[in-house]
């Protein structure tokens, strides 16, 4: 499992990367992040909601209500055109972190 600390720096490229795919809502978030993360990182509903709701006050992404083939109403979230620029900033600055530990691991 990924401690607690890098799971919450990461959360907000992993919301932005994932609703840059598709529209998506709470228990499909949850999923992809144990899918794309084979089963290491495991959010709960306490932990992806804050970092939502966090992200909708800043305007990064937006939210609506759709009626699922069930009937049931799902709240979906989708990327805001600042969200991008905000994920492509995010994206530089993980691949710099990314590249200086590569570095020194390497050593």
């Amino acid at each position: 499992m990924i401690s607690k600390d890098l799971t919450a720096a990461s959360s907000s490229a992993l919301l932005l990367s994932i609703l840059s795919e598709s529209d998506s809502y709470g228990y499909q978030i949850l999923q992809s992040v144990r899918e794309i993360s084979e089963e290491k990182i495991a959010w709960s509903d306490g932990m992806l909601y804050p970092v939502l709701h966090r992200l909708e006050a800043r305007g990064l992404v937006s939210s609506y209500w759709k009626s699922a083939p069930s009937g049931r109403r799902r709240k979906y979230y989708r990327l805001t055109a600042p969200g991008r620029k905000a994920l492509a900033a995010q994206r530089e600055e993980w691949m710099v972190v990314d590249g200086a530990l590569k570095k020194l691991w390497a050593r």
